[in-house]
């Protein structure tokens, strides 16, 4: 099971483990937030309230581990500090158990994020970026505190895992005025290769990536202003920007797993600017749009390979609950597919973009 979420605000206000069966956000109001699991793999969702003594800052970032423990990152001044909580099923005490990871120092002017859960499930990592540089923490999974994995020039924002293996990663690079996707390879010491260049002034971010297909959903001006477009990893074929996707400030927050090799029938799901759901595949002409749930955690889902998309959703009368869409039938399928990309250590540039008049 794929899962994602995506920044809508400054924090993601709903995070899911890589392997869908635990997710965490902040809850409360005001100055009484306390971090809050949600356990998603049984028959029925459930949420255990993980509060400590002091209650938690509205900018805290929380991740979930696939081993039900939560990853905090707090701002405290100049240092962003990150511990695990737990509970503890203790019959006295605190309900919270939490374990100290150490910290990193930022300057003023460093924006310091953690990357969406490992696709390993056990490890996290934090993104620190000024504008000359950008320094890639792992600061969960690892021996002794949070250890530095990446140098790279610029400064970067976004973060898509492009593998099961949690070696590739990708990044939106600014550099020199012009923002690209870049792919930074963790097994080579963090070597930067191209991965958008859909032309040469364009900024071209990207969104989503699903490794089993090699879907990439992305969003780039080179059309005239920026549009949602799709690719795919290590295909020849250019980026295509239907025409259905001119959403304006749409989102994509998910992506169907398990269609290996068949990137066109990989249902997609969008946060439309009005609050409703888009559910869309890369072979239709068009969107589906859907209201969303009442109480959806906006901006938060995950697909199963069967192509029914589960969405968060808290309300007075059902605080913790998972509603179901189901994605419409696909159309028949294209008569032309791509060949399976050879293999490749890392991704392969996409080529130039057609800008008008291709579907």
């Amino acid at each position: 099971m794929t899962v994602c979420a995506i920044e809508m605000t400054t924090t993601a206000p709903f995070t899911i483990s890589a392997d869908g069966s635990y997710a965490a956000r902040l809850a409360g109001e005001g100055e009484a937030r306390y971090a809050e699991r949600w356990t998603l793999a049984g028959p029925e969702p459930y949420a255990v309230p993980l509060p400590l003594a002091q209650p938690e800052e509205a900018d805290s970032e929380l991740l979930p581990l696939a081993d039900g423990r939560v990853l905090i990152h707090r701002r405290v001044a100049d240092r962003h500090a990150f511990a695990l909580l737990y509970p503890t099923g203790a019959a006295a005490g605190p309900r919270t158990g939490e374990l100290q990871l150490g910290g990193v120092d930022a300057e003023e002017g460093v924006r310091v994020f953690l990357l969406p859960p490992a696709p390993d499930g056990s490890g996290a990592f934090a993104v620190a970026a000024s504008d000359a540089v950008t320094t890639l923490w792992q600061v969960a999974g690892c021996a002794f505190g949070p250890q530095r994995v990446a140098r790279i020039p610029g400064r970067c924002s976004g973060g898509v895992w492009l593998d099961r293996t949690g070696r590739l990663l990708a990044l939106d690079r600014e550099l020199e005025g012009t923002v690209k996707a870049v792919a930074v390879d963790l097994g080579r010491d963090g070597e930067v290769s191209p991965l958008l260049q859909i032309t040469e002034d364009s900024d071209d971010r990207l969104l989503l990536a699903e490794p089993d297909s090699g879907l990439l959903l992305i969003r780039s001006d080179a059309p005239g202003e920026p549009r949602l477009g799709w690719g795919v990893l290590g295909s020849s074929r250019p980026v295509r920007f239907p025409e259905c996707l001119r959403l304006g400030a749409a989102l994509p927050f998910a992506v169907q797993p398990g269609q290996a090799l068949m990137p066109e029938t990989c249902g997609v799901a969008l946060w439309l600017p009005e609050g409703d759901i888009g559910l869309w595949r890369p072979a239709d002409r068009h969107v589906f749009r859907l209201a969303a749930p009442a109480g959806w955690l906006g901006g938060a889902g995950m697909w199963s390979p069967q192509g029914r998309l589960h969405l968060p959703c808290t309300t007075a009368e059902t605080p913790c609950g998972i509603v179901g869409m189901n994605l419409p039938a696909p159309p028949p399928a294209p008569v032309r597919v791509d060949p399976p990309p050879p293999p490749s250590p890392r991704p392969v540039p996409l080529q130039q973009a057609p800008l008008a008049g291709r579907q």
